[in-house]
């Protein structure tokens, strides 16, 4: 009752937020599903309502559905793609090119009405178009009432049947799901191999699967004493072949579920109320690891609930399933045949989703750096409390991956819609490395204290909502006052790269020291400068970068605030009142939080003394 209160209150907040926020605006989707899955050739049928509320201004005369498993048949759009692209997903190759008929995917439609009345729609590979019968006005509903059946693919990408590790059913995307329309307009488009953007609403979901498998899904089971494996202490003897298990999913985007016969499950309250489930095969070599896998999902979740904000949901579901890591509403679907390491680390990321994509749900077509690179930063950071690795800079991984991009000449902007990355490995350093190092960065940009209360503010402000990343950097200029959007145009929308360097440094008179500094690149930046001296003494001067309109708090006890740098100078002339003799060194962002893909000339020390030199001074 107190995280369902939590998770109302939550709602009533991100409501009112939108309210003050008299431009933002978002649909609704209501689901009632009923499926019934045939476990012996894998083919299912179901049965959708679907009530949608049009809260645009925008009147209606279409809509659109994704069938997303029609990817998974020879000559779709995602097989030609992997066949063409330089260096495809290993997982998937030319294996969809492969598949027989009855390994294919698919989802079709037999009937849809709107109201009662007959629609007609066309199947265009992985879209429904659907001309509507009469349009939706604003802030109308309308009922949408379909048949449709599918087949489960060969695992090969996220979703699918039989895994590698044996796991039956991976049940990701397999149901038409209505498209995302938003002041943009659709988001319609075809699934090739990125992610998904869907409609909050609720949904409710009655199974009808084999009696002897386990299911973990999205939402709350309604019956667990009619279904038992786990869910309830009760002994249940099921009556027939089959069970129906019935899941309600509020206030999410999608609904997903996995179901196998040999799955253990295992569940633990976590300190904050939340129920954890477990679903992993039953194999000797991995449950040790999956048993001492429960303690740290829940000291995970404690850290994003303090870091972050607090999971409105009463449970949370990591499963075994899918082809390596991937998050969905209220659960996680990971390969765990894994080292412990490896196990946590891919549990901590895709736990961190839910709230860097199932509470702030960014366009991941678009904007695939916020999902992907926030939960990469804030994984690490919580992986280093939670392993104990203490490291100064958790996020060093993040770096080490921009820097490789940076210099490898195949770089695009980070708005690039995600299928349009010439490389799959371009795609993956953008959106992880480069997108985690927009955070880190922010906060050497801005100071780590005002970064942290920009992730809570974001999170108090979005939560339940599709951010863009303007909305993000506003958050940040709000929290911190600084004038940012230099660095959100610069980072995201262009290649342009970090370079400054120390030029020279010269003796200014016998009490001064003058140090030229060269911006050698395009990106802009204020400039951290570590001076220390022959007494032992450290100084950091710090320089603002002018277009900030702004100057960051002091982060150290002796900390100097220099003279703004505009950019359109390519050099800076910065004074130290220290004569030369006494510098030992000097360098540009020691912390080396600041993505400079030349760090080379960001050093200098002082020439030690030659022997003769050494002779005098005896």
């Amino acid at each position: 009752m107190k995280k369902l209160l939590l998770s109302l209150a939550l709602v009533a907040t991100s409501l009112a937020s939108a309210q003050n926020n008299t431009s933002y605006w978002q649909q609704h989707v209501d689901y009632k599903m009923e499926v019934d899955m045939n476990v012996d050739n894998f083919q299912y049928t179901g049965s959708q309502e679907l009530v949608y509320t049009n809260n645009s201004p925008d009147t209606l005369d279409r809509v659109f559905y994704h069938l997303y498993f029609n990817a998974f048949q020879p000559g779709s759009e995602m097989d030609v793609r992997s066949l063409t692209i330089k260096d495809p997903d290993r997982r998937v190759g030319d294996r969809i090119s492969k598949l027989t008929e009855e390994e294919q995917g698919y989802l079709r439609v037999s009937s849809l009405d709107q109201n009662g009345n007959e629609l007609s729609y066309e199947e265009v590979g992985t879209v429904l178009e659907v001309e509507l019968d009469e349009p939706i006005l604003p802030g109308e509903k309308a009922t949408f009432n379909m048949e449709f059946e599918g087949q489960v693919p060969e695992q090969i990408r996220r979703s699918g049947r039989n895994s590698s590790e044996g796991v039956a059913l991976s049940m990701s995307q397999w149901f038409p799901k209505m498209a995302e329309y938003d002041f943009e307009g659709w988001h319609a488009a075809p699934y090739i191999g990125r992610e998904f953007h869907g409609v909050w609403g609720d949904f409710d979901v009655k199974l009808t699967i084999d009696k002897d498998y386990t299911v973990a899904a999205s939402g709350y089971l309604q019956n667990p004493d009619e279904i038992g494996h786990g869910y309830s202490d009760k002994e249940v003897q099921a009556e027939g072949d089959t069970h129906t298990w019935h899941f309600v999913a509020p206030k999410v985007h999608d609904f997903t579920w996995a179901a196998d016969p040999e799955y253990i499950h295992d569940k633990r309250t976590a300190e904050d109320g939340t129920v954890l489930h477990f679903f992993y095969k039953d194999n000797d070599e991995i449950k040790e690891n999956w048993k001492n896998l429960q303690e740290k999902t829940e000291e995970l979740l404690l850290f994003f609930n303090e870091n972050i904000g607090p999971y409105p949901w009463d449970q949370y579901t990591v499963a075994q399933g899918g082809d390596g890591g991937m998050e969905y509403a209220m659960l996680t679907l990971i390969t765990g045949e894994r080292n412990f390491g490896s196990l946590v680390g891919v549990t901590a990321h895709e736990l961190a989703h839910a709230w860097f994509q199932h509470l702030m749900a960014t366009n991941e077509s678009k904007h695939e750096w916020m999902d992907e690179g926030f939960t990469s930063y804030i994984s690490s950071a919580a992986m280093n409390q939670v392993m104990e690795t203490y490291a100064e800079n958790p996020h060093t991984g993040s770096y080490r991956g921009y820097m490789q991009l940076a210099n490898s000449g195949v770089e695009q902007p980070q708005t690039t819609q995600a299928d349009r990355y010439n490389l799959n490995a371009a795609y993956g350093a953008a959106a992880y490395s480069k997108g985690a190092v927009f955070l880190a960065q922010l906060g050497y940009i801005i100071g780590k204290d005002n970064l942290d209360k920009t992730l809570k503010r974001y999170y108090d402000e979005w939560k339940f909502k599709h951010p863009t990343p303007n909305d993000f950097i506003r958050i940040a200029e709000k929290v911190s006052g600084a004038e940012l959007d230099w660095y959100l145009n610069d980072w995201t929308r262009t290649t342009a790269k970090i370079d400054y360097g120390i030029k020279e440094v010269t003796e200014a008179d016998e009490n001064s020291t003058k140090v030229t500094l060269e911006r050698h690149n395009l990106m802009p930046m204020p400039i951290d400068i570590t001076v220390r001296y022959s007494n032992g003494e450290e100084e950091i001067i710090y320089i603002p970068l002018q277009m900030m309109r702004w100057e960051k708090p002091a982060e150290h006890e002796n900390w100097t605030v220099a003279k703004d740098w505009a950019w359109a100078y390519p050099t800076y002339e910065l004074n130290i009142d220290k004569p030369l003799s006494e510098i030992e060194s000097i360098e540009i962002d020691e912390s080396q939080l600041m993505a400079d893909v030349k760090r080379d000339n960001n050093l200098y020390t002082a020439e030690e003394p030659s022997e003769e030199e050494e002779e005098g001074q005896e």
